[in-house]
This record gives structure tokens, sequence and C-alpha cells, in this order.
């Protein structure tokens, strides 16, 4: 019981963690400002699309602001097909599993990673912010977890817009 706790205290930090503005789109934006903003908003659009990433904006109808969204890629980590280790393999795994999505995190290749609070199928999420679904598998498929069988990965697009945060 005391290392499920440990566990959820280093996802809850992560979580914290992974919170942070992703730029490009000030917080409030008022008078001339808004044409700044417009460019902000463009130069992003272009420096993300050079890099391969999927977007494309809109004009928010209330605030008449350019919104700019991106794809990233949700996996879902399901129970795997092994779940047999032992305490000792399981807790060794799970250390190795959270340096992975730390890892992730710290490269700019994952936005957030957290457990379901259930004990279902689906066991958490991690949001990858890369261009391609393919490396967002490659990525996920490269987690301890994954690679013992004790987690399966189900890679999904996901669409959202860039400079928002979790509240």
């Amino acid at each position: 019981m005391e290392k499920i706790n440990v566990y959820y205290i280093i996802l809850i930090c992560l979580l914290l963690l992974s919170c942070k503005d992703s730029g490009g789109m000030p917080d409030e934006t008022v008078g001339p400002q808004l044409a700044e903003k417009a460019i902000s908003t463009a130069k992003l659009k272009k420096s993300l699309e050079s890099q391969g990433f999927k977007t494309f904006d809109y004009i928010d109808e209330k605030t008449k602001d350019t919104i700019l969204m991106q794809q990233y890629f949700i996996a879902f980590l399901k129970s795997g097909p092994n779940r047999s280790q032992s305490k000792a393999e399981t807790d060794s795994l799970q250390a190795l599993h959270l340096a992975h999505l730390g890892r992730m995190y710290e490269e700019g290749y994952a936005d957030i990673s957290g457990p379901f609070g259930d004990d279902g199928d689906i066991r958490g999420i991690t949001i990858y912010n890369v261009p391609t679904q393919e490396m967002a598998d490659s990525l996920a498929n490269m987690d301890p977890m994954v690679k013992s069988g004790r987690l399966a990965i189900e890679i999904h697009p996901w669409w959202a817009a860039k400079g928002f945060k979790l509240r």
C-alpha cells in the first residue's frame, strides 16, 4: 500500500508540472495587442507545421480571438496480457515506468500522464506532443511496462487548443 501512495504522489506531481503554458498565446489580449497575438498565432502555426504537426485555427465568436488547434496523440495504457510478475518485479517495473514517463515529459514528447482512479482495463493515459502517430506509438512502446506485457498501448489522434491550461 505504501508504494501505491508514492506512485500517486509522483503522478500528482507530474500532473501539476504538466499544466505548464505551452507558449505562443498570451492569457489576455486587449486593444493593439490583438494584432500582435494574431502574428504570434500565425508564427506558432507556421513553426508547428514546419515540424510536421497538424494544426487548424478558428475565430472564437465570443472573444474574437484566433484559437490554434494542434493534433496530439493520446495513449491509453491498458492492462496487458502478462500481469503475472512477482511483487518485486512489479515494483521494479513501476519505478522504470515512472522514470520513462518522467523522461518523456522532460524531453518534451509528452505533456501529461496519469493513472485512472478505478481498477478498470484502462490503467492510465499519456498525451504525446509529437507530429505523428507512429512517433507516439514508438515512444509509448519504449515503456518498460509495455515491453514486459504488463501494459498494452492504444493510441488515438486528439485535438486541443495551444496555450490552454487544465483547470
